[in-house]
């Protein structure tokens, strides 16, 4: 969020004359929203907020022992035409540090804004129009208002665990619908074993949620169960919708509709198929066309708020040769090593070169209390058991997933993969924006993993130590 405090009538800085130390400093001005606000009251274009001097502050302050945060390199804001504190200043609400910043671009009055796009995988709800309608409230603060020149950029994720088990699902789903071979008697049988499945898959994962909940209360371990309790929280929910479906299956099975009982089964049907034949859905269309339906959807949507489009917009799954080189980069600097055909950043090597890990969701020293739980929502739904023994390290996280049958797959040195999830966000910005961003913006659920290890993957490729200012 943003704010202003002490706010003059108006005042005007004067742009610093210092060269960055920054690549792809001189950004050009995209928005003609900019260009016209300034073309009307050119004036205002410095009011009551800061530019940058292309370098960094010292360290704002030491990390406590007991936070385990990180230190933040202020960008070093131009006071040479008067006191900014006496003007008044742009403050952001910077969770590097997890408190209020005056905002300073690093290069003059130019700010390159990265923000984590949606995996379209599934219709938007209300926290994409939450999410983004926030962000664009204070990028037209910053463009209208104070007049700086932002280059805004949002990533597309159109290849992702979720969006692979949802096309296939979806694939097979279609498939049985127009099988003329299974007829009603057979669909109620098939909805029977499915519905019995997942019944039997919901109470394995109930009991192994309560069994750590129960250890993590034996080992007065407050974090873990706040963890557990959260999960547990979650299953419940999931468990009601299966009694609902189960009694609409039921009634369904009843009748003779199919249509009906294929409707009332849908979930149950899904998950039973994508086990029993998810591996023979090869054909990287079925994938592309299910993104670009609800990357469609997702636009729209955007568009029916009233928010304005980025100045680019980019895609996962155009940008994989640069992913690969991207990868190829850290391997080659000792900082990610290849395992059965993935790729994972070594947290060993990546800390042992001084840099530092989990910066926007501290877990002690050098994330080392990172959870399973955690570790599993990083890896991605399709992420195998045998995941855990191909690492050196249990929180290394996968830069390239090697992929199994069922899953799009692109050629590369080391061997047919594809990119994961976090990869994505660090090769498409700094591609665009460069090695070093102002701000970087995304949903609050996903400070870690997605986030922290963006930033992590980031640096260990650009060889500095803050790839985010804000």
């Amino acid at each position: 969020r943003s704010r202003l405090q002490n706010q003059p009538k108006q005042s005007k800085n004067k742009a610093s004359k210092n060269q960055s130390n920054s690549p792809n400093a001189n950004v050009p001005d995209t928005s003609q929203a900019n260009q016209a606000t300034r073309q009307r009251n050119p004036t205002q274009r410095n009011t009551m907020s800061l530019s940058g001097t292309g370098t960094f502050c010292p360290p704002c302050s030491t990390p406590s022992d007991t936070s385990h945060r990180h230190l933040w390199l202020p960008p070093q804001a131009n006071t040479s035409a008067s006191d900014p504190i006496a003007l008044g200043q742009l403050l952001l609400r910077n969770s590097l540090t997890n408190k209020k910043e005056p905002f300073v671009p690093m290069k003059h009055r130019h700010v390159r804004w990265y923000t984590c796009g949606p995996t379209v995988y599934d219709s938007s709800h209300v926290g994409h129009a939450r999410t983004y309608l926030s962000f664009d409230i204070m990028r037209r603060i910053m463009t209208d208002y104070f007049h700086y020149n932002v280059l805004y950029q949002i990533n597309t994720t159109d290849i992702d665990d979720k969006i692979i088990l949802r096309a296939r699902q979806n694939e097979l789903l279609r498939q049985l619908e127009e099988d003329g071979s299974v007829d009603f008697e057979k669909l109620v049988g098939l909805a029977k074993e499915a519905l019995e499945e997942a019944k039997a898959k919901s109470e394995e994962k109930k009991q192994k949620i309560e069994k750590e909940l129960e250890e993590a209360i034996n080992n007065k371990d407050s974090r873990a169960r706040t963890e557990q309790e959260g999960l547990l929280e979650q299953h419940l929910v999931k468990r009601k919708n299966l009694e609902k479906d189960e009694v609409q299956i039921i009634e369904a099975c009843s009748g003779n509709d199919r249509v009906i009982l294929l409707k009332a089964a849908k979930s149950v049907l899904a998950e039973k198929l994508d086990r029993e034949k998810g591996h023979l859905i090869t054909d990287h269309s079925v994938f592309n066309q299910h993104a670009r339906k609800y990357e469609r959807e997702f636009m729209e949507d955007m568009t029916a708020l009233g928010i304005r489009e980025p100045d680019i917009l980019t895609r996962v799954t155009e940008y994989v040769p640069q992913i690969i080189a991207f990868v190829q980069k850290i391997v080659d600097k000792g900082l990610a090593y290849e395992s059965n055909g993935s790729v994972y950043l070594s947290l060993d090597a990546f800390q042992s070169k001084g840099h530092n890990y989990r910066k926007l969701s501290p877990a002690g020293p050098g994330g080392a209390a990172t959870t399973a739980a955690e570790m599993a929502e990083g890896e991605g739904a399709l992420a195998g058991s045998s995941s855990g023994s191909e690492k050196r390290n249990p929180n290394d996280f996968a830069l390239w997933k090697a992929s199994k049958a069922g899953e799009p797959a692109w050629d590369s040195p080391f061997g047919p993969g594809r990119p994961g999830w976090h990869i994505e966000c660090s090769v498409v910005a700094g591609d665009i924006l460069g090695e070093n961003l102002d701000i970087h913006a995304g949903g609050e659920d996903l400070k870690f993993p997605h986030h922290d290890n963006e930033l992590a993957q980031s640096e260990a490729c650009f060889g500095c130590q803050q790839w985010v200012n804000y």
